[in-house]
């Protein structure tokens, strides 16, 4: 029994390392292009500040009262930027140098992006276990800052459900299985704040994929560890990936990928060979695209 509790914690760690992956990969891909116009808009508000400069200079009290907010904010805005071409560039440990400085702050924008550069230095080959499990458990803090701080904050519950699947690595069998069940509710919250979030919306569809795949034995044993342990069907991820396609259209490769695999799990070739043909013609930009690939070539040659 303790061997079969194994895969059925093995089944929810690959579902949660699946939706980690897909989150980070995505995530970085867009950011760097988006540096540009954060820089272009700043030099906007700057040169705006600077004309504006007189006229507080002409009502004292004013400056006088209002300085200590005014530069505040100005300086949370400038960290976020700072921190989103560090993400976006690919240097995790300069950013959670930078963002670390910041752990007490109350804004839940810098606080989930916290979480986040803490989990990603996390996951660096170069950093030790012992770092690793700290860091993850750290990871977990802000993130659950950030939602206390600001709960209708999308990225904060996305960033959320991401580190409390890494933390379910550190604990038992049941806490992993239970763990499922609250990241799927952050995500589906994540969405409702922000329905254009293509890769949140995603990452459901996987979750929902991955326990509409777990065999019926495995099912049984959750339910020994449950009540009503996590359960899904392919019709459901079916219904996920496809909003995320109309969400974002073309947007990632493997959103394409699962469309034709779910359509395979539920004997539908035609739109299989469909969506399977749109994941093999993807343009491979990543690694993870070339995977892909690979993965839909192959799933077309044995329909």
């Amino acid at each position: 029994m303790s061997k079969q509790c194994a895969q059925v914690a093995k089944k929810a760690s690959g579902t949660l390392a699946s939706i980690r992956n897909s989150v980070a990969s995505r995530t970085r891909a867009v950011m760097a292009p988006l540096y540009s116009t954060l820089v272009l808009r700043k030099s906007l508000q700057k040169g705006l500040m600077l004309s504006t400069g007189s006229f507080l200079v002409y009502e004292a009290h004013k400056l006088i009262f209002g300085f200590a907010e005014v530069h505040a904010s100005f300086k949370v805005e400038e960290v976020i930027e700072q921190a989103d071409y560090l993400y976006g560039s690919g240097e995790t440990e300069k950013l959670y140098r930078l963002l670390v400085q910041h752990k007490n702050s109350d804004d839940a924008e810098l606080l989930w992006r916290l979480a986040r550069a803490s989990r990603d230095l996390a996951q660096l080959s170069s950093t030790s276990a012992e770092e690793k499990k700290q860091l993850t458990y750290d990871s977990l803090q802000y993130a659950k800052k950030a939602l206390e701080k600001n709960e209708s904050n999308s990225a904060a519950h996305k960033w959320f459900g991401i580190c409390l699947s890494d933390v379910g690595d550190y604990e038992g069998i049941k806490t992993k299985i239970g763990n499922a069940i609250v990241i799927k509710e952050h995500f589906q919250r994540a969405i409702e704040l922000n329905p254009k979030d293509a890769t949140t919306i995603h990452l459901i569809g996987i979750w929902c994929y991955s326990f509409a795949e777990m065999p019926w034995y495995q099912r049984k044993i959750a339910a020994t560890l449950f009540a009503t342990p996590p359960t899904s069907t392919f019709q459901e991820a079916l219904r996920y990936f496809h909003m995320a396609e109309e969400a974002d259209p073309n947007f990632y490769s493997k959103n394409l990928l699962f469309l034709g695999k779910t359509y395979l799990k539920l004997n539908n070739k035609k739109m299989a060979l469909l969506w399977l043909s749109k994941a093999k013609e993807y343009p491979a930009q990543t690694e993870e695209d070339k995977q892909v690939q690979k993965e839909a070539l192959e799933l077309l040659n044995s329909i």
